[in-house]
């Protein structure tokens, strides 16, 4: 008997579907067969976010940046690659700058969070937030939060003498200068290219503002 090349074909794919359905019947048995998933474990965290204190039931895996934007509806703080290499999640946590992202909201039980809505608000301008629109530090503006913030922890860095891989001299007193704050920066990026000026921005405040006492 003479076969086609379209009947060849379909014969060859009727007996690779017939020899695949035993281990697709014995797959769908083993999943009908295993346990139902566990539910959510749900934890209360407390935590002071922009100077309130705030109360909020999360399953434990919800990270801070899910907890403030879902949760707190603060979304100022952006959601961006969510694997903590672009910065636009940057917060403040007791000061110190991280990325939202990467840490869950359980591990913040207490802590005092900032996100760029304290930071300052249209009719109070932080002196940073002031410096951004001044040098038009920002294009499309999603990364500017994380910048914004990112930049008042980086002048606060200095200030305290916390060292850089800038530095010549890590022992020595960091200073404020183009390059110890564009290596500080590094963590944040921004896709427009706003680089240069987001740079003239925190030479305006690390000049301008020292003493104010305002962080």
């Amino acid at each position: 008997m003479k076969l086609t090349r379209r009947q060849v074909i379909a014969g060859g794919a009727t007996t690779m579907a017939m020899s695949a359905a035993p281990g697709a019947s014995s797959l769908a048995a083993e999943l009908a067969a295993s346990p139902p998933p566990r539910p959510p474990v749900i934890s209360t965290v407390a935590l002071t976010v922009n100077g309130t204190h705030r109360e909020l039931e999360l399953d434990t895996r919800t990270t801070l940046l899910d907890a403030l934007r879902e949760h707190l509806k603060l979304t100022g703080t952006k959601k961006g690659c969510d694997h903590g290499q672009c910065g636009a999640c940057t917060v403040l946590v007791n000061g110190e700058r991280i990325n939202a992202c990467l840490s869950l909201a359980v591990q913040h039980q207490g802590d005092a969070i900032t996100t760029i809505e304290g930071l300052g608000t249209p009719d109070d301008l932080h002196p940073m937030q002031a410096a951004f629109i001044k040098h038009d530090g920002y294009q499309c503006g999603y990364c500017t939060p994380g910048q914004i913030c990112s930049a008042v922890a980086v002048l606060d860095e200095i200030k305290r003498g916390v060292p850089s891989h800038a530095q010549a001299d890590v022992s020595a007193r960091p200073q404020a200068t183009d390059m110890e704050m564009r290596e500080r920066m590094s963590g944040n990026l921004c896709r427009c290219g706003a680089y240069s000026n987001i740079a003239e921005a925190m030479q305006e405040v690390a000049g301008a503002t020292s003493g104010r006492g305002r962080s």
